[in-house]
């Protein structure tokens, strides 16, 4: 193991994260630089609310960039922006992102921008999606980053909501084979919004070039190169970087507030002990800026971190194929690499038998992390099999910032069980409780509602932005004392933690309750089943009735009449008749949000003719129509 050697075991880092949690994250706090030291590490005085290193000052810019070239790396890569959407790869030393930051925000601040204002960030998977980020934390401005290609109307709530003084945008995003025009969607949003902002800045890419409104528009490059650059602003570490508001969210947004000084202390933490990335490594997350795993993982860890991080414009598969992955890894040299398991079940449906691998030198790939969906054991045996390394699931939310349960990779990694995430990460106090009695915790094997004991670690959600009493009813209000995770599932006899579903999809078969995810996870098995989705359709008999939905791996030509009667008794022959598994049907795709997650919530509401407004995050609005007609052909809703 190269670098910081740890010496201590992760039950040693656990226990005492529990038992002396002020002292723990203290001295993990020494790796970041303060201006001025916090007066105390943790202030639980008013739970549910809790505040960390109280009194500290701090920058998280300051700790991303000026830092590392002061300590001499200078010339190390802090950024590779590599997109096969245009062909491009860039690549940004500490030296000169820091740079390029530090004049960005003498720009913002040009326009009047100051500590505390907030800042709206539309972009496109660029490398000025990362330099508007750290350029707001540069002066002390909140940013609030929306997925760029957002509808207009989910746009203005979130303006109405963070109230910017400014927005920052792309002219447009890429995606294969069409162009996506953003500077309509956001002249809609501020014209739907209530509250205007008094200036956008507008980066115009040569695929689209937006129009632009005097006296509120400016031009991104004119104000990046003509403004000087400005010293990082000292903050407390109380003080919000930035607001992320959830993702579907309907009516009023929740948004999702991270602080300055708990946020950087555990993502520099987390880089060494859960992902076992050193200063110097290449660390690749294929996300977006748009979700947590963006701000996380692509633009604050990494950094803090003094490693390589990649900024990826693309899809894996069909930029231009199944190979995409594979290629930037080699590039690139990636260590470890991060992404959801849809992606590799989209590179698996693709190129079942791996047949693009041998393609690539993959010799420096050591760890593949998977997040965001729920990783059946087919998929991680897949990637185990092709790629020959550790394929861990990690389980982690918006809310969270960082990982809940992983196989924490720094401490050496433990023993992998198929359809676990592993163990708590040290801070986490993990219970599993009844779900109409939560004061009773459920025995090793049984599923139950996932709830975690207060204070929750640094890093993780102080409050929503200015709803304080949303964050209680969200989160605080159904278990007193614990934090609600929205997830259910159970420990085993080892201590091992498997996160079976959302809350919402554990169904209710004859008075049976059942996991959705179990039978995903025996769908999946099937030779030809790419990825699958199980909702719980209305049934006057017993209640509600699982239904499945499978995508069939590319080349696959046999009648889908029979590979339904074959997932059918593979259900009976896993689960047993309990499950009342007896239909399943095979569609081209699956609804899903840009991040991944399959919609299962709409498929149901579907399945039981009730009405549903598609998320704003939904990939593809046309893939509900393929659903709907394939539930009415199999007589659904049955009203």
């Amino acid at each position: 193991m190269r670098g910081c050697i740890v010496l201590v075991t992760y039950e040693e880092d656990y226990q005492k994260s529990l038992a002396d949690p002020g002292g723990f994250w203290g001295k993990a706090a020494e790796e970041i630089t303060w201006y001025k030291k916090w007066d105390r590490v943790l202030d639980n005085d008013n739970p549910p609310f809790s505040r960390w290193f109280v009194g500290g000052e701090m920058n998280t810019c300051y700790n991303c960039l000026d830092r590392h070239v002061e300590a001499g790396r200078g010339d190390q890569d802090a950024l590779i922006y590599d997109s096969p959407m245009t062909g491009q790869v860039e690549k940004y030393t500490y030296r000169q992102l820091t740079e390029i930051v530090a004049r960005f925000a003498g720009g913002l601040q040009s326009l009047g921008i100051t500590k505390g204002d907030r800042v709206l960030i539309y972009m496109p998977m660029v490398p000025e999606a990362a330099i508007a980020m750290l350029a707001c934390a540069r002066i002390g401005a909140i940013h609030s980053v929306v997925f760029g290609g957002f509808a207009s109307k989910e746009l203005a709530t979130r303006i109405n909501d963070a109230k910017p003084v400014a927005v920052l945008a792309g002219s447009c995003g890429l995606e294969p084979g069409r162009v996506v025009e953003y500077k309509p969607l956001l002249d809609d949003a501020i014209e739907l919004a209530t509250h205007k902002p008094s200036h956008c800045v507008i980066l115009q890419r040569p695929e689209a070039k937006a129009s632009m409104i005097n006296g509120r528009d400016h031009d991104w490059n004119d104000l990046a190169v003509k403004s000087a650059p400005v010293e990082c602003v000292p903050l407390a570490a109380t003080d919000p970087l930035y607001i992320l508001y959830t993702s579907g969210t309907t009516g009023v947004p929740k948004g999702v507030v991270r602080d300055n000084g708990g946020h950087a202390v555990v993502l520099k933490w987390s880089m060494k002990h859960v992902y076992d990335i050193d200063p110097g490594d290449v660390f690749w997350a294929a996300s977006d800026v748009g979700w947590v795993v963006g701000h996380s993982y692509i633009v604050y860890a990494p950094l803090l971190n003094g490693s390589t991080t990649i900024l990826f414009e693309g899809k894996p598969v069909g930029t231009p194929d199944a190979g995409t992955f594979w290629r930037v890894i080699q590039d690139h040299k990636v260590k470890s690499f991060f992404t959801a398991p849809t992606a590799f079940r989209a590179i698996k449906q693709q190129d079942p038998e791996g047949k693009l691998l041998p393609d690539y030198d993959l010799s420096s790939l050591k760890i593949l992390f998977l997040a965001g969906e729920r990783a059946d054991p087919d998929t991680i045996m897949w990637a185990q099999d092709k790629l020959n390394i550790p394929v861990l699931d990690h389980w982690w939310q918006t809310e969270t910032g960082s990982p809940m349960g992983a196989y924490c990779a720094g401490y050496g990694i433990k023993p992998v069980k198929l359809g676990s995430i592993s163990l708590p990460v040290p801070g986490y106090d993990i219970r599993i409780v009844d779900e109409e009695n939560p004061s009773v915790e459920k025995p090793a094997g049984e599923i139950g509602v996932i709830a975690v004991k207060l204070p929750l670690p640094p890093g993780t959600l102080p409050t929503l932005w200015q709803n304080d009493d949303g964050f209680t009813n969200s989160y605080m209000k159904d278990i007193p004392g614990y934090y609600k995770t929205g997830d259910a599932g159970y420990v085993d006899e080892d201590g091992y933690l498997y996160i079976m579903a959302r809350t919402d999809d554990i169904i209710n078969v004859a008075g049976h309750r059942l996991s959705t995810g179990g039978m995903e996870e025996v769908l999946a098995s099937h030779k030809d089943v790419a990825e699958c989705a199980v909702l719980g359709a209305k049934d006057e008999l017993k209640g509600q009735i699982p239904m499945g939905f499978v995508v069939l791996n590319a080349g696959v030509s046999r009648d889908d009449s029979d590979i339904v009667k074959e997932l059918v008794a593979l259900v009976r022959e896993k689960i047993g008749p309990v499950a009342a598994f007896r239909q399943a049907m095979v569609v081209k795709r699956l609804p899903k949000t840009r991040s991944g997650k399959i919609l299962r919530g709409i498929m149901r509401k579907i399945a039981d003719g009730e009405e549903y407004n598609p998320p704003a995050t939904i990939d593809d609005p046309e893939i509900l129509d393929e659903i709907t007609a394939s539930l009415k052909q199999a007589g659904y809703p049955k009203n």
